[in-house]
């Protein structure tokens, strides 16, 4: 019943995911307008309305440039849950800053990286020259497109990926 519904500011920009609850209280207030219906519709005594799959802002929202949060979830993500050390792909895997953080090292995009447990205990708090270890990739913030930000709903809700692409 309460399907994620995809935001568009008025320059077609995807904005963020909302409840189907929260998209209605959007068209009904008139502050935004309905692009997709391919859901149906939801009844109440005195009318139907649709159940939106895709809204459009009526106004502009002006925001800042989205970053991805540094959580260890998106480490994961962004190394697609493979030890940047040997390339073993698994789902037990572990974080390792790359400088360890009792000789400096900082919790930054550019320190993590996804490690095997063998290899992160292999490592240990040693810089990579002293364990003589090389990484597969070098480690960096992802850039926040939409299709990264709001990639996840793809599977479940195609008409989105026309509003996706290009940003």
């Amino acid at each position: 019943m309460d399907q994620p519904v995809l935001v568009l500011n008025a320059n077609y920009e995807p904005l963020n995911v909302c409840s189907t609850k929260r998209a209605i209280g959007l068209y009904l207030t008139g502050k935004a307008e309905m692009l997709l219906n391919g859901r149906g519709y939801i009844r109440t005594v005195r009318q139907d309305y649709p159940r939106p799959s895709i809204m459009r802002l009526g106004y502009m929202i002006k925001r800042p440039y989205p970053r991805v949060r540094l959580t260890k979830k998106e480490v994961f993500r962004r190394d697609a849950h493979t030890c940047q050390y040997c390339g073993e792909n698994g789902s037990h895997m572990t974080i390792d800053h790359v400088m360890p953080r009792h000789r400096g090292g900082e919790y930054r995009w550019n320190n993590l990286v996804t490690a095997c447990p063998k290899c992160n205990l292999k490592k240990g708090g040693r810089t990579l020259q002293a364990a003589n270890m090389h990484l597969k990739r070098e480690p960096a913030e992802p850039r926040a497109t939409a299709i990264y930000l709001y990639g996840t709903y793809l599977k479940q809700n195609e008409e989105w990926e026309p509003y996706l692409r290009g940003w």
